[in-house]
């Protein structure tokens, strides 16, 4: 089968939703319809009732396991808008310095990381660009910032969603492709928020600038390397925001006290959703007996060639509903849980037809050998792909908007070319995961609905002119990183 073919449902996909702006559902239909097409008239076993039976269910069971992780994620965002917790977050941040540049690392690099780790699905820019502009930054500027501040955290956003995607299809261990993906971000993560701290001075940086850019990036990269070491791909970016938000924080009152202090407070309930579930995760991932006990019930299922399957009380989605459940009612907010539920649902449905669509895509483009084909074509490069590899994920998400939906379209491609290639997956797969997670801050999903929160209109290639660059250094940084540790390895 020509390689062409066989990227041609792929070709599809992106044309429909970069071109034509098809939903991700609609546009995941047309190349799975495109794939059958490709796979019947190349090898007449596309419309097998065989793979079509067993590629629905393998797509159905991973939706379903991916589902039950952003259901609980979703809601606790609810629950949180319901009380003003949020805001009270907010407004707390702003007050701790006078400092522009202070205000946006504040605003755009920890808060926004920590909305990235505890909902994501482009919940960050639409909550921090409209206060960048009550902040007195330009709407434009606003929203480019907000883009890029929380992309180092994409790839664990949402408490890991985009990649416990990547675990769930290609069985690599948690913490080893965390691990790496954190790695991987951390060199980039550090340039970035100097270009934070650039787009927000607008003039060249001073050295306390550039010094407190680089202990905000080490602030929240420490502790999320560490977490996603020891814990896996839930915790690295919400800890990470949470443990080095605090540390920095404490350096700026320590450091640059002010005269003025707000009355405006946070509360301790407000933090308890995310308090719990750090705990959770790491009682879970970090006590070899809970761990054993909790992963050791496993409700599975295979058919010929196909299978899936969920360890129920070992998997996020049971530790987040957990934490969300125990939270509303030890905070008193037990009354809150249905609306919040309610509405996170109702939020779900799109996400639940994109997945299925994308997955269904995906299995089939597996099982019927296109993704095969694929990644013998990608060998020719030889060695260059490792610089090439973020690039993958950096187009997935650009046309998607979804760390997750590029994950889900490229990680099996990813996985099948490093091992024609004789490439570490794990580290393939990491690449892929960066790629995906830098991607949204020019995705012109996400830029369209963080200009509409602050009221932009028309002027969307404004701010992707202020994300691009950054975007395309920060996946040529890890691509760099990834050939390093190829060269090293050998």
């Amino acid at each position: 089968m020509p390689a062409l073919l066989a990227a041609l449902p792929i070709a599809v996909v992106l044309l429909a939703m970069a071109v034509l702006h098809w939903r991700a559902a609609l546009a995941g239909a047309a190349g799975l319809g495109v794939a059958l097409g490709v796979i019947w008239g190349t090898s007449g076993t596309g419309g097998s009732g065989g793979l079509l039976a067993g590629v629905a269910a393998e797509a159905a069971s991973s939706t379903a396991t991916i589902l039950w992780i952003i259901l609980p994620a979703l809601a606790i965002y609810e629950l949180q808008a319901r009380v003003g917790a949020l805001d009270r977050v907010r407004l707390a941040l702003t007050q701790i310095s006078d400092d522009r540049a202070v205000q946006a690392l504040l605003v755009a690099w920890f808060f926004g990381l920590f909305i990235e780790g505890a909902a994501g699905f482009g919940t960050p820019a639409a909550l921090a660009a409209p206060l960048l502009v009550g902040l007195g930054f330009a709407p434009v500027r606003a929203v480019a910032l907000a883009l890029l501040g929380h992309a180092a955290g994409v790839s664990f956003g949402a408490v890991g969603t985009p990649a416990l995607a990547q675990i769930e299809m290609l069985g690599l261990p948690g913490q080893d492709l965390a691990g790496w993906t954190m790695l991987l971000h951390a060199i980039p993560a550090v340039f970035l928020t100097l270009v934070v701290m650039r787009l927000a001075t607008d003039a060249p940086l001073s050295p306390r600038h550039v010094g407190l850019a680089l202990l905000a990036a080490l602030c929240f990269l420490l502790p999320a390397l560490t977490l996603a070491w020891l814990a896996g791909p839930e915790l690295p970016t919400l800890g990470g925001a949470l443990i080095g938000g605090a540390a920095f924080v404490a350096f700026i009152r320590w450091r640059y006290p002010k005269a003025e202090v707000s009355e405006a407070r946070w509360q301790l309930a407000d933090l308890a959703p995310y308090l719990l579930i750090l705990a959770l995760v790491l009682l879970t991932r970090m006590i070899p007996p809970v761990q054993s006990l909790l992963s050791g019930l496993w409700l599975g299922w295979q058919w010929e060639d196909y299978s899936g399957g969920i360890a129920p009380l070992y998997h996020p989605g049971t530790l987040l509903m957990l934490g969300l459940v125990s939270a509303a009612l030890l905070t008193g907010r037990g009354a809150l849980l249905r609306p919040a539920l309610g509405a996170a649902l109702r939020r779900l449905a799109p996400v639940a037809l994109a997945l299925l669509a994308m997955l269904t895509l995906a299995r089939l483009m597996v099982h019927g050998g296109l993704i095969g084909q694929l990644a013998e074509a990608a060998a020719q490069v030889g060695m260059f792909w490792p610089l090439l590899a973020p690039f993958v994920g950096v187009l997935g998400t650009f046309v998607s908007g979804s760390a997750t939906a590029s994950n889900v379209l490229f990680s099996e491609f990813q996985a099948a070319t490093a091992q024609a290639l004789d490439l570490p997956v794990t580290l393939m797969a990491a690449a892929q995961a960066v790629g995906s997670a830098i991607g949204n801050a020019i995705a012109p999903h996400n830029i369209i609905a963080g200009a509409a929160t602050v009221g932009l209109s028309g002027r969307d290639g404004e701010v992707l002119a202020r994300t691009l660059l950054p975007a395309l250094l920060y996946a040529a940084g890890a691509g760099g990183i990834v050939a390093a540790v190829v060269m090293q390895s050998r």
